[in-house]
């Protein structure tokens, strides 16, 4: 497993949509110790064309994509990110974003530490609590944390820094422009007396609040930003000592769990043995609620055993009787038309199934509830905490400020914490039974009634003559998609559950992500969306996985049909030169075109997002028993032996944290190209827990995986959270029809196989053996 870094080398000009010299203005706030704040955002990058036979108008997203919108609804509440230096030296930072694993708290202090020239370790980042104030400025999703925070944190520090050299010239008696920072201390060039940041964060706090203007570094004096640098909750992380929500020690706060329909959004009808279960050891209460019947006692255990004992009388779900094909029969009715074809083309037609799949997490859904008469306290690890503020207190029939909800750190997300199913549940257990409760949910809960990718189709068309392509379309149909947080507030995610709405929800994002990077002709990209009946969200790249892998799979098959090269074709009709050069970098590491054995063979697809690029080459091994591997007998697929990726993000703030970031999305691509999926039978999932649900194991990581970090193209950060998955999936699709000679049309490739386990019952929910079920809870 390799890397290379190309950061810009000392002294080097900034790009040309770089900050440079630009003026920024900030706030000093009226604090006990200095306390300031930003302003400013970053602007809109404009899309680079290139000349083509046939050119290809660019897209909305090549103009205006999510990740702008969401950094544009930033701006007017970025005054309200705030910085604070203590008396012990440190800066303290709440950052208002939630991390889960993704190393924003990393990077976020490194900018601080780069701007306050103050040592990283003295650099403390919090997750702030839910503040409805910050409007649209506290949604963590759309690989836009790092794009959105660049500025303001940067302008924050850079104000704090102004500050306390203004503090240390009075304190010293010199001039400021004799006066250096570094590593937290500040020296006059004159005489050499220093004073430390500590001693000054009273000396410059503000007695009232005022504006003041600050110039920002140039990328050419970085120091932190750009260096490789070890995650600072590391340590924690390894050790056990990082908090998650089930580690909390609220006070009366004892485990709870809930047992759930056997199909999806079931609903209770009776429950015949309410006091024989409040009578078993340890169980304080059992309730019904909307989503089934909850249990409260002193260990999970306990909870457990008394899920399993009650006998509940079900009513039908959202989705009762539903399968699998009557799913895609109902997708295939509403695709929307393909233009007429011109006879006097030739052209490549595809359809495409992506089936469900499950976003749930290492973590399962947690949180902790304190519900009151006249207040309530949440705490769970929530990516949009001030639409979770509100609407939990419009259930409760409390005013928001009554509700205090707090962000804890997350074991993963994928999308998944978008909603705040979990922390209503929880608020809701606690109101029913007047006490605090600690609720978790089982394993088996988040696959088979948690929220899903949705299944979708996509059907392509392109067209081509004279060696070049005139028209590429594509309609893309999907179970709806949920998008109830909304942007981040209860009022965009009220919207989005209209009946209306929420297809124009769907319909913005779908235009916004999707782009083709190909001088194409003509192009278009639509969105139909079916069936509400399921608990989706905005699995990691929402719709791009699907899409672009049915993209490259129809890419190569327009090489191989014109008689070209995969990566030669591609790099004859890309728009763009940062994806030229991100698709070059692979092909020459991951020596494309090299001889390989008959059964085994290489992809290469490109993605781009978000103003960032990536390339991925895939080698992969199809034939059977060849691998020396020691593997699950349910599963004998193919498998990926090399990966090389090269990621064009702007401006990597933390250098490892995107080798890791692209790891990780090279694993979920993997997985959902071949393995990971839900079989969807009469109203529920047949996938109860890892067990059975094939994500990429150690035993299917390529034991090859190398990633490259192109030199910065620009001075400004692009989005990376996502950014792997959509071109390692198309990468590795590419390669399985090199290497079998068939283009595979669904996916995961061995859904239609035998499932090679024994689906759990769905009465009860939770697995009978009690190993099982602590294994699988925890």
């Amino acid at each position: 497993m390799g890397a290379h870094e190309h950061p810009q080398p000392p002294g080097a000009a900034p790009a040309a949509d770089g900050i440079g010299r630009r003026r920024f203005l900030g706030y000093v706030l009226a604090a006990s110790t200095l306390t300031v704040a930003a302003e400013l955002g970053e602007a809109v990058l404009a899309p680079t064309s290139a000349a083509a036979a046939v050119p290809s108008v660019p897209g909305p997203a090549e103009i205006y994509d999510l990740n702008d919108m969401l950094t544009h609804a930033t701006l007017p509440t970025a005054n309200l990110i705030t910085i604070r230096v203590d008396t012990d030296g440190t800066a303290s930072f709440a950052l208002p974003r939630a991390e889960v694993g993704q190393g924003i708290t990393t990077s976020s202090a490194m900018i601080v530490a780069e701007e306050l020239d103050l040592p990283l370790d003295k650099v403390h980042v919090t997750l702030a609590e839910a503040r409805p104030e910050l409007l649209f400025n506290q949604l963590t999703g759309g690989s836009n944390t790092t794009i959105s925070t660049f500025t303001p944190i940067r302008v924050a520090a850079a104000v704090a820094r102004g500050r306390l050299l203004q503090a240390a010239a009075l304190e010293l008696g010199e001039a400021v422009d004799t006066l250096t920072a570094k590593a937290g201390i500040i020296t006059s060039t004159v005489t050499g007396k220093s004073i430390d940041y500590g001693e000054l964060a009273e000396k410059a706090a503000g007695v009232t609040t005022s504006q003041v203007s600050v110039t920002l570094k140039e990328a050419s004096e970085f120091k932190v930003i750009g260096t490789a640098q070890r995650r600072v909750d590391a340590l924690a992380a390894v050790t056990g000592r990082k908090t998650f929500a089930m580690d909390l020690h609220v006070p009366g706060a004892l485990p709870a769990m809930v047992c759930r329909p056997p199909t999806i959004n079931g609903t209770v009808r009776s429950v015949d043995n309410l006091a024989e279960v409040r009578a078993m050891p340890g169980i304080t209460d059992v309730a019904r609620i909307s989503t089934g019947v909850a249990v409260r006692g002193r260990t999970f255990g306990q909870c457990i055993d008394a899920v399993r004992a009650l006998k509940v009388t079900w009513g039908p779900g959202t989705a009762e009787d539903a399968s699998d094909d009557t799913v895609q029969a109902e997708l295939r009715k509403a695709e929307l038309p393909l233009p007429a074809l011109d006879l006097l083309t030739k052209s490549v037609d595809a359809r495409f199934t992506f089936h469900f799949a499950s976003n749930s997490a290492l973590e399962t859904n947690c949180a902790v509830a304190d519900v009151r008469q006249d207040s309530a306290e949440i705490w769970a690890s929530l990516k949009s905490p001030i639409t979770a503020q509100e609407q939990i207190a419009l259930t409760l029939g409390l005013p928001t400020a009554a509700v205090k909800v707090h962000v804890t750190e997350g074991g993963g997300s994928f999308g998944r914490k978008l909603f705040h199913d979990g922390a209503a549940e929880a608020a809701e257990i606690s109101k029913v039974m007047g006490k605090p409760v600690r609720l978790m949910w089982h394993r088996t809960d988040d696959f088979r009634q948690g929220r899903t990718h949705p299944m979708s189709i996509s059907r392509v068309r392109a067209t081509y003559a004279l060696g070049q392509v005139l028209t590429y379309d594509q309609r893309h149909t999907s179970v709806a998609t949920d998008f109830g947080h909304g942007v981040g507030e209860i009022i965009t995610a009220e919207a989005a559950r209209l009946p209306v709405g929420d297809l124009t929800f769907s319909e913005t994002i779908f235009a916004l992500t999707q782009q083709t990077p190909y001088n194409f002709g003509v192009v278009t990209q639509l969105l139909s969306e079916v069936d509400k009946g399921f608990n989706t969200g905005s699995m990691r790249n929402i719709y791009s996985p699907n899409v672009r892998c049915a993209q490259e799979l129809v890419v190569d098959e327009l090489a191989k049909r014109m008689g070209k090269d995969p990566y030669k074709f591609r790099r004859t009709f890309l728009k763009d030169e940062r994806a030229r050069a991100v698709l070059d970098k692979v092909a020459e590491v991951g020596e494309w075109g090299r001889s390989m054995p008959a059964g085994t063979a290489q992809g290469i697809a490109l993605h781009p997002e978000y103003h960032s690029c990536v390339a991925v080459l895939a080698e992969i091994d199809c034939r059977p028993g060849t691998t020396g591997r020691k593997v699950p007998d349910a599963y004998t697929g193919p498998r990926v032996t090399k990966v090389v990726c090269a990621v064009d993000a702007g401006l990597a703030v933390n250098p490892r944290g995107l080798e890791a970031q692209m790891m990780g999305g090279i694993m979920d691509g993997i997985a959902i190209t071949l393995s990971s999926g839900l079989h969807l039978d009469n109203g529920h999932f047949l996938e109860g827990s890892w067990d059975n649900y094939f994500y990429t194991r150690q035993w299917n990581t390529p034991p090859e995986l190398e990633i490259v970090v192109m030199p910065p193209t620009t001075s400004k950060p692009g989005g990376a959270g996502e950014l792997a998955v959509a071109g390692a999936m198309a990468a590795v699709a590419c390669a399985y029809a090199r290497a079998t000679g068939a283009m595979p049309t669904t996916f995961p490739i061995n859904h239609g196989e035998p499932l090679g386990f024994e689906p759990l019952p769905t009465t009860p929910p939770i697995p009978a053996s009690p190993t099982d079920g602590l294994d699988r809870a925890f």
